[in-house]
């Protein structure tokens, strides 16, 4: 088995980013990509400019203003307006980390400016400006702020970006994206009845670590538009991306004016920028924000649609999921080169004794039931579904061909990796177990759940469900409806290549009906998915599940077929359009 061995001997990647820093800067081959320095094309700051600054004496902030695109196109939106020379200057500021791009922003605004703008740009961290006393207040805030992982923004910055979120009633974590506090800061920067504008992470929508900045803002402004795209508009960002529009800055919220949000959508950056600011959102129609844990996402609908989910989640004929059943991450290895082998790895190494049937990919799922008969078909065409599960030793030491194996994975070093690093011993693998049912963790069409008829569990890319009580049959068959697909589109979240994730927490807040109803069987449903006619099951369930049991009626089942549809198509067609 040397191929086996190639995979387990690590290699030296003398190309691999890394994210140590110099004067500043990342060093690393990819060093955009690990500070978020993706900066924003000159026509799309010059929209942002046009919609964010009103008046001739606006007060301009760019927290993070990079080579000065933003400064630049606000430089010219207040000249347009009618300020001229030094008080252009005096009323803009950009606040910049990194020397070398702050020298640039003054190099680039100094010729339009006919003013030296050392005062204009100011090379310091944002967080330790804002956090100075007697900090002025703006008409408006620009800008495009880096897009860092918690763990790779460097301190004291980071402290001090944590203490501001908290300063301002938000509690950050270790999942917080350095964005979110860059847009508090920003928005707590502003005059009252301020502008913000910025391009952003579609994270906002519908992350958890957002949920808090998404309440922030509904208290903040009186109104909030957002502005997604079907393309991606830093080209060599994987990053999916958002403008924010927030007007009505406020100290407080407002109970007699409650904040108004809006998602519209383009086809391209280039049909933002070919109209006014106004022109785009002009057949906006406002949705009022409910203060609860919803995500954004729901915004892509009707108010009509918005309201009927809302209701349909705070009434009696549905219920979550998780009523049903717990959702839970699939076995974690640490290494599945090693782990995770194929019935001729195992019969080499002599390891029938030590292994539990497995499903170690989404593709080996094909209907919605995954039997033991098909399981061995992909064993017999040598996939890798046999996971290595060393409880049956109890304790005991390896012998044979079982120790042999072992000593591969540690001349392969794989004992040294993390997740195998702190276990004992190391090659003990934890949290194996059967599970009823596999759900899906990457969806591109519907939230599909297996029942698991092969005694087999699953690794990470997976989740695997336990069922509470009742017969896992049911609960499963009674997944296979519209109102199942339409609130996984809500609870879900989306990326640029248009896939739908679900986290084991989102997946147990998908709707089910309260009472479980006599649809089709388990089989039947199968057959139709591997057939291709999975909305012919969906169909035929939602007309005797939701229709006969839950009482919905025919207009509202074809509501939620076309809340689904509109979701996920919408998202679909991003990943249609990222392969051009």
């Amino acid at each position: 088995m040397n191929d086996l061995f190639a995979e387990l001997v690590p290699e030296t990647d003398l190309n691999k980013p890394t994210e140590q820093t110099h004067n500043g800067r990342f060093t690393s081959l990819d060093a955009d990509k690990l500070r978020g320095g993706y900066y924003t094309s000159e026509e799309l700051t010059r929209w942002l400019c046009l919609w964010a600054i009103r008046d001739a004496d606006n007060r301009v902030l760019e927290p993070s203003c990079g080579d000065g695109s933003f400064l630049y196109a606000a430089s010219s939106r207040l000249e347009e307006l009618g300020a001229h020379g030094p008080d252009r200057a005096n009323n803009l500021l950009g606040i910049e980390i990194i020397a070398d791009e702050a020298d640039k922003a003054r190099a680039r605004l100094e010729p339009s400016l006919g003013y030296r703008a050392a005062d204009t740009v100011e090379n310091s961290d944002f967080f330790g400006w804002w956090s100075r006393p007697n900090r002025p207040a703006f008409d408006a805030v620009v800008g495009n702020p880096p897009f860092i992982r918690y763990q790779s923004f460097p301190e004291p910055h980071r402290t001090r970006a944590m203490e501001i979120m908290k300063a301002q009633g938000l509690s950050p974590n270790r999942l917080t994206n350095i964005w979110v506090p860059f847009v508090v800061a920003a928005a707590a920067a502003l005059k009252e009845g301020g502008r913000l504008a910025m391009v952003l992470p579609a994270e906002l929508l519908q992350v958890s670590y957002a949920a808090q900045l998404r309440s922030f803002l509904t208290d903040r402004f009186g109104r909030v538009d957002l502005i997604a795209c079907n393309e991606l508009f830093f080209q060599n960002a994987e990053q999916e991306v958002l403008l924010l529009l927030a007007d009505e800055a406020r100290s407080k919220p407002s109970a007699s004016n409650p904040c108004k949000v809006n998602l519209t959508e383009s086809s391209s950056v280039t049909d933002i920028v070919s109209r006014t600011p106004s022109e785009v959102l002009s057949g906006a129609t406002p949705k009022t924000v409910c203060h609860d844990s919803e995500k954004w996402l729901k915004y892509f609908l009707s108010s009509e649609e918005i309201s009927f989910m809302r209701a349909l989640r705070a009434g009696e004929s549905t219920t979550n999921l998780g009523t049903y059943a717990s959702v839970n991450v699939g076995v974690v290895t640490g290494k599945n080169q090693f782990f995770v082998l194929s019935d001729d790895d195992v019969k080499h190494y002599g390891l029938e004794s030590y292994t539990t049937p497995l499903v170690g990919r989404s593709a080996h799922l094909q209907g919605s039931l995954f039997d033991h008969s098909g399981w061995e078909k992909l064993a017999e065409a040598n996939q890798r579904v046999h996971l290595l599960n060393l409880a049956p030793l109890n304790g005991n030491k390896p012998t044979g061909g079982l120790a042999d194996y072992i000593r591969l994975g540690e001349q392969g070093s794989v004992h040294r990796g993390y997740k195998c690093s702190i276990r004992k011993p190391w090659y003990a693998v934890p949290s194996v177990y059967t599970p009823d049912a596999f759900v899906f963790r990457q969806i591109y069409d519907f939230p599909r759940i297996v029942l698991n008829k092969a005694n087999a569990t699953a690794t990470d890319t997976i989740h695997r469900m336990r069922c509470k009580g009742g017969n896992p049959e049911t609960i499963v068959a009674n997944s296979y409806t519209y109102l199942t697909a339409a609130s996984a589109e809500i609870e879900g979240r989306s990326y640029g290549g248009g896939v739908l994730e679900l986290e084991p927490t989102e997946a147990e807040k998908i709707l089910m009906p309260s009472t479980l109803g006599e649809g089709l069987s388990i089989e039947e449903i199968d057959a139709l998915v591997r057939a291709g006619q999975l909305e012919t099951a969906l169909e035929e369930n939602s007309r005797r599940i939701l229709m006969e049991t839950v009482g919905l009626s025919k207009a509202e089942c074809d509501m939620l077929r076309n809340i689904w549809q509109k979701m996920r198509n919408r998202r679909l067609s991003r990943r249609r359009a990222g392969k051009k």
